[in-house]
């Protein structure tokens, strides 16, 4: 389920991957191209980004890793928590979903820490870059 792919990504398909039964909360987040950035000296108009061939190994790596269980306080035992992930490469323009993850786990709080370190784990970790466009040209962010 967790993959980098050229496809556009179906948030609902994530969602479904990780509902279950013991889950009181489920948490998605979806990375949209904006038409702005900080560093950026104008408009953004789109992006494009680009993988390693073994990205999806290291994406799922990151989720292999959050998918764990937890013992939360008000519960008997240890419950899990689900998460799944995908990131889309290629040219996306201004609106389109570039990472979605889904994380379902017993109580909000731990789905929502949970997705927070999931996001900030595929921006460190997965080898994925993006080149951004405007109306001054293009450059690398983030290399």
């Amino acid at each position: 389920m967790s993959q980098v792919t050229e496809d556009e990504l179906d948030a609902a398909e994530l969602r479904v991957a990780v509902s279950a039964p013991d889950a009181g909360a489920v948490i998605m987040f979806e990375g949209v191209v904006r038409d702005h950035d900080p560093e950026a000296a104008g408009a953004v108009t789109r992006l494009e980004y680009t993988a390693h061939p073994d990205a999806t190994t290291f994406l799922r790596e990151v989720v292999a890793e959050a998918n764990v269980s937890v013992h939360n306080q008000l519960d008997a035992g240890p419950l899990p928590i689900r998460v799944a992930a995908a990131h889309r490469i290629g040219a996306l323009d201004v609106g389109d979903v570039a990472l979605v993850v889904a994380v379902s786990a017993a109580h909000r709080q731990e789905a929502f820490s949970v997705c927070s370190d999931v996001v900030e784990e595929i921006k460190a970790r997965v080898p994925i870059w993006k080149l951004q466009y405007g109306s001054e040209g293009s450059h690398w962010v983030g290399i």
